[in-house]
């Protein structure tokens, strides 16, 4: 090890409040308690916004955030929702939250703060303490993003294909199969490492999609868990944990997914913070303070500094009721380079992934598209949308064919088209998603496609 990355360890044991035997050095009074908040005299002039104070009770130290500062008394959330803080206990300052990430720690599961949860043992420290509340590039450092990746999922790398350093959003009312995308995006191929944040997910369903949906790609893969049972601060804390290991892999110059499931169970989150810390909502319940932490989150991952990787992000929201003009929804959808529109019609048609293609967009498709394969997709989508405007109009015996030759044309490929697009997570991921459309568009009916050029690979 060098003396540099000698003094950055040391740097960061020092500042580490996982570890109950560091120094105290300034300490206040718990005043108040409430239900997910207490009030602390004492420390409002040690302290900022987003440090940490810590209580050493029987049971080793409990942490608890500061999420709002007055003259005299400050208000902290702590991030174990069962600890119990009594009045007159100590509050100690602790600082900022750092981690530091290390390439072993692929393969394995963490909680929110950084500790081992799948009993294989403590986690490896690196060298390199890393605030989880970072900054994103500054805008004119970063790279621009050029390079096309391949999903393997052909409605995807057909009607919006991804780049890397994209960020691209899944949304989907409950139940309409937003995880099971997300898994198929895990079994990528085109990413040197994946950080998969699991927030507010059933506890059940931890097991089954590290063991079974991730499967051999766990060994690249870094899983943050935070379930529903768990504290608000945890999983408000698990996302920027996630991101956090990201931009760790990202400085190695790797090229990395980051999933997150769900950004709204996280906005949940930031939600009750607010609200305990007294913050008036502004939209729906939602305080001013999450429309501020979306873009600080989303903004960290994309393409980095020159020299450095890049983070592809794909983030799941849930809207609430089906509604896609639900605030946390519209919010993201500004910020995100992309959207995926699931649609419970087509879920309910048994057709999976159900992906409008008619709804969804890629702001940096064009930098995917080679040769003729925009003008092709371009086609499919007026296909697709006739095909579709007319359905009501055919149910009931209104058009008979040779009437429309476009029309005719549309309802003998449409079928095809939707058809191809069908994908199972159990099936192996597309290899060329262009030409297999192509070819079995040119084998139905009699009716010739002109099939686009060969890709190449990114």
């Amino acid at each position: 090890m060098s003396g540099r990355q000698a003094l950055a360890r040391l740097a960061c044991e020092v500042q580490s409040f996982a570890r109950p035997e560091n120094a105290f050095d300034v300490s206040g009074t718990v005043t108040s308690v409430a239900p997910g908040r207490c009030v602390i005299a004492g420390l409002s002039r040690h302290v900022r916004i987003g440090d940490y104070v810590a209580f050493r009770q029987h049971d080793g130290v409990k942490l608890a955030e500061v999420v709002s500062l007055g003259p005299e008394e400050l208000i902290a959330c702590p991030v174990d929702g069962a600890s119990q803080v009594a009045i007159g206990e100590r509050a100690w300052r602790r600082g900022a939250f750092r981690l530091m990430p290390d390439s072993s720690w692929c393969g394995r599961t963490i909680n929110a703060l950084g500790e081992a949860v799948d009993g294989l043992g403590p986690l490896q420290q690196g060298a390199v303490p890393r605030a989880v509340t970072g900054t994103p590039p500054r805008s004119m450092l970063r790279q621009r993003v050029s390079s096309p990746l391949r999903t393997g999922i052909r409605v995807v790398d057909v009607f919006t294909p991804i780049c890397q350093g994209q960020r691209l959003g899944v949304f989907a009312g409950s139940g309409v199969g937003k995880s099971t995308l997300l898994s198929m995006f895990a079994k990528a191929a085109d990413f040197d490492r994946a950080v998969v944040a699991l927030v507010g997910e059933r506890g059940r369903e931890v097991r089954e999609f590290i063991e079974d949906t991730l499967g051999d790609n766990m060994a690249k893969t870094v899983a943050v868990v935070a379930t529903s049972d768990e504290s608000p601060m945890l999983r408000k804390l698990a996302p920027l944990t996630a991101v956090a290991v990201a931009e760790h892999f990202r400085d190695q110059g790797e090229n990395v997914l980051l999933i997150i499931d769900s950004l709204t169970r996280f906005a949940h989150a930031l939600r009750e913070i607010g609200m305990a810390a007294g913050e008036p909502p502004v939209a729906r319940g939602y305080p001013a303070s999450v429309f501020t932490a979306l873009p600080g989150l989303l903004e960290r991952a994309g393409p980095g500094p020159q020299g450095a990787g890049a983070i592809t992000a794909v983030v799941s929201i849930l809207v609430d009721g089906d509604n896609h003009n639900d605030p946390v929804a519209d919010s993201a959808r500004g910020i995100l380079d992309g959207h995926l529109v699931l649609d419970r019609a087509l879920a309910d048609e048994g057709r999976y992934p159900p992906v409008n293609p008619l709804t969804s967009i890629s702001r940096l498709a064009r930098k995917a598209w080679r040769g003729d394969e925009e003008k092709l997709v371009m086609r499919l989508k007026a296909l697709i949308h006739r095909y579709e405007e007319t359905r009501d109009l055919r149910l009931i015996g209104g058009y008979r064919a040779g009437t429309d030759a476009e029309l005719d044309m549309a309802i003998k490929q449409a079928p095809v088209i939707y058809e191809i697009l069908r994908q199972s997570p159990e099936q192996p991921a597309s290899a060329d998603a262009f030409a297999e459309l192509a070819e079995a568009m040119k084998a139905a009916a009699g009716v010739a496609t002109p099939a686009p050029k060969e890709r190449t690979s990114p």
